[in-house]
């Protein structure tokens, strides 16, 4: 057959789709986290040291004001240094203020700065160098100007920080979104690929241990369905031809010995008749001794005959549909001809064959000859499994469902549980009596084809040790 996907594939189909989810989880994960480390380092490394110059810048606006009164006031030589170090300290935060900015939209405020703090730097310089005259340095509105647009710049830089850390707390969110989102698409993905394939192959396995399980007890199988083209669709495939080969093999077998039970037959006619005409001294006269061993040879003929007769109905039950000639049979009548069938068979052996019929039993629906011989087959193994002065039981009850239930109970050695499913198979025989008992394995299996094709079934409860006892149930009239 032509295989597809197989199990192998399945597997690395499925943790290929994991693995796809998984990285590209992870490829998310990193992508946002990235997008956090550069706002991050934005703030850490741009906004936040604008901000802290521009705070420094108002600072040293604020002190040259101040030492600048100051001097003017007290006349005092050390607030002109004061002066000057601020101012000092101010073109130094500007310029890398201005260097950090690279010439950007939002260096406009401190580029108008810089401009005109570059402009009266020089006259600035000169005042202070002159003697002084009574008037500030730098005049107030300027200072007062340049104040205001490094405020400006300030608020600029710390709404832009307020908007980097709802970015940052944005992106926080997304990645950590993606990363339930990944987990939980992982998950799903894994449940699902789990059970699609434990599906696909607890399917053909339950078909196939279906057909196996058929196969054991029942000694025959209905082929399979083949629900994969995978290596388990190979094996139910290679089951069916398993089955096919089995049934051609028990066809052959079956036409064998019916071709063979033929012509062994009409020999053993020849044979038995031949042996009835000198037991008759149709040759002349026959002593007691030649009688003893005539009687012996007539014995083992019909023996084989036995055998034969059940070779030979195992071979048209298995070939051709049971012929039966329904009938309206009580159950007692059927346990009595039974019984009284099989009396012969016990007091040879010692044995007591006991029947038992409840009372009111509806009457059932068969063959009359067919399932005497089921009961008869049950009846006959019953005693040659019991030993001598046992009692065997033949009852017919109602159960619990309005059937009639026949059942057959010995004393016998018990059948082991492992080998109770298959004693109905055909040319069984437990493994235990085959040293001890003969037989051809073919009574239970006869039996259980007559049961079935009436509608019923049969089946046995036995422990070792214990005795067996072998029921079957029929369909009762209306």
């Amino acid at each position: 057959m032509d295989r597809q996907w197989g199990i192998l594939k399945k597997i690395f189909g499925w943790y290929g789709l994991l693995g796809c989810v998984f990285f590209m989880t992870l490829g998310t994960l990193y992508y946002k986290t990235h997008q956090l480390m550069a706002i991050s380092e934005e703030m850490v490394g741009t906004s936040y040291r604008l901000s802290t110059l521009a705070k420094s810048m108002l600072e040293q606006l604020l002190a040259m004001e101040e030492n600048e009164k100051k001097f003017l006031v007290l006349r005092n030589p050390q607030y002109k240094e004061y002066f000057a170090s601020s101012l000092k300290e101010f073109e130094v935060r500007l310029s890398e203020a201005l260097a950090l900015l690279g010439g950007t939209g939002d260096a406009l405020p401190l580029e108008n700065v810089a401009h005109e703090f570059h402009s009266s730097r020089p006259a600035v310089l000169m005042a202070m160098d002159g003697e002084p005259t009574g008037t500030l340095w730098i005049p107030e509105e300027t200072l007062n100007r340049w104040i205001q647009k490094v405020s400006l710049f300030k608020e600029m830089e710390e709404r832009r920080t307020q908007i980097a850390n709802r970015s940052l707390h944005q992106h926080g969110r997304t990645a950590l979104r993606w990363g339930f989102i990944g987990i939980a698409v992982s998950l799903a993905a894994c449940l699902l690929g789990a059970f699609s394939l434990a599906r696909s192959i607890r399917r053909p396995l339950r078909e196939l241990q279906r057909g196996i399980r058929a196969l054991t007890r029942k000694g025959s199988a209905e082929p399979v369905k083949i629900l994969s083209k995978d290596e388990f669709g190979e094996l139910a495939f290679a089951f069916n031809e398993m089955l096919h080969r089995l049934d051609e093999e028990e066809r052959l077998r079956t036409d064998f010995l019916s071709m063979l039970t033929h012509e062994i037959r009409n020999p053993l006619t020849t044979v038995r008749e031949s042996i009835r005409l000198v037991e008759e001294e149709t040759m002349g006269p026959v002593h007691a001794s030649q009688k003893r061993f005539l009687n012996l040879a007539l014995r083992e003929l019909d023996r084989i005959g036995d055998l034969l007769g059940q070779l030979l109905q195992t071979s048209r039950l298995e070939s051709q549909t049971l012929h039966m000639d329904p009938q309206v049979i009580g159950p007692g009548d059927l346990v009595d001809a039974a019984v009284h069938r099989a009396a012969p068979l016990g007091q040879a052996k010692g044995v007591i064959v006991h029947s038992s019929v409840a009372d009111d039993l509806p009457n059932i629906i068969g063959d009359m000859d067919h399932l005497q011989r089921v009961l008869m087959n049950l009846v006959a193994n019953a005693v040659k499994f019991s030993p001598s002065g046992a009692t065997v039981h033949v009852r017919a009850e109602k159960d619990a469902e309005g059937r009639v239930v026949f059942s057959v109970r010995d004393q016998g050695p018990g059948i082991p549980k492992a080998e109770q499913p298959l004693v109905f198979r055909k040319y069984y025989r437990v493994s235990s009596f085959q040293d001890h008992f003969d037989g051809t394995g073919l009574g239970l299996h006869i039996a259980k084809h007559i049961v079935e094709a009436h509608g019923g079934k049969i089946w046995v409860e036995s422990e070792p040790g214990q005795g067996s006892t072998f029921f079957f149930h029929l369909p009762v009239k209306g």
